[in-house]
């Protein structure tokens, strides 16, 4: 009987007690779990701000471009100064061993004075890259708020100057005349010596030296005379009386060009006659057309035909002096 009692005792004490330590022991495990999410939650967030932080600090460093001190110093405007003098004198080298060349060779002259604004232009824009690219290495923010400064300041101040820099830059793209070409603009004719951003020069037949803005070449018609060829057509123009024969002076006006030292014998000979009133007087205008072997001998060969045309006239007494009294 005591051990049926006790044995009833053990099993009430387990059924009453051990289901109640389980609850306990279950609270417990909760409360540890929920506290280790709380501690990884808690980790989580502090690593994310340190991100956000950290993101925040790059993106005001991409923001806000350094100091001009800490681009520009000392010994870099030494370094920029010696590249700049350098470079200067490398491409004035360059530049004058072509022309060196180019006066030599009649064939090659055109070509190689074509070249030469376009070194000029090129080795600058060389120079300037190495400047800042290799010398100063601003951040791209930095250049990018500069050239936008420097743009509205040009675009404010300087309209006609980057009118006449655009429109040095579509000459030698398009290249509707180079140098050396004998070329037409308005009233000027000439041979061009030089082809800028700003401005091209031609030396006039008068030796004069004019400076046309390239923003007005490019409003206006140009004729170019040999476009890139060492010679060039020459006319020159004789005035006749109405009765002449034309056949002999025909003749006679095609030896001439002939037998001159400036032809350029590749290219055919022309004579044209023409009727004109002068003075209300009728007259035959003759147009002797040939080539000249080299555009710089171009008035010399017009002056050169003129004369022989007129000495053999006179000496065959197809014309007399009387006949020019009268056209004048």
């Amino acid at each position: 009987m005591r051990k049926l009692f006790f044995l009833l005792l053990l099993f009430f004490m387990q059924m009453t007690f051990f289901p109640q330590s389980n609850g306990i022991e279950k609270l417990k495990t909760d409360s540890v779990q929920s506290t280790k999410v709380d501690s990884l939650a808690v980790r989580v967030d502090n690593s994310l701000t340190k991100v956000v932080k950290v993101t925040s600090k790059e993106n005001s460093l991409e923001l806000n471009p350094p100091s001009i001190l800490d681009i520009i110093s000392f010994g870099k405007i030494i370094w920029s100064i010696i590249f700049v003098i350098v470079g200067f004198y490398i491409i004035r080298l360059i530049t004058k061993v072509l022309e060196l060349f180019a006066e030599r060779s009649i064939s090659y002259r055109i070509t190689l004075k074509g070249i030469v604004p376009i070194i000029r232009i090129s080795g600058w824009i060389i120079i300037i890259y190495i400047l800042i690219a290799g010398i100063f290495k601003p951040p791209v923010s930095t250049v990018i708020a500069v050239t936008a400064s420097i743009g509205i300041a040009i675009g404010f101040a300087a309209q006609d100057i980057l009118k006449n820099i655009f429109g040095g830059v579509m000459i030698l793209f398009d290249r509707p005349f180079q140098v050396g070409d004998k070329i037409q603009v308005g009233d000027y004719y000439g041979e061009v010596i030089k082809i800028g951003l700003r401005s091209t020069r031609v030396v006039t037949p008068d030796d004069s030296t004019v400076t046309i803005p390239n923003g007005e070449i490019m409003n206006k018609s140009v004729s170019n005379t040999n476009f890139g060829e060492p010679y060039c057509q020459v006319v020159a123009e004789i005035y006749l009386p109405i009765n002449i024969d034309t056949n002999k002076v025909r003749e006679i006006a095609t030896e001439a060009a002939q037998v001159s030292k400036y032809i350029f014998l590749n290219k055919p000979i022309t004579v044209l006659f023409f009727n004109e009133v002068k003075e209300e007087r009728v007259y035959l205008k003759m147009r002797l057309k040939a080539y000249v072997m080299d555009i710089r001998f171009e008035f010399n060969f017009k002056s050169d035909m003129t004369e022989i045309v007129m000495r053999e006239l006179l000496s065959q007494k197809i014309i007399s002096p009387d006949d020019f009294n009268k056209i004048n």
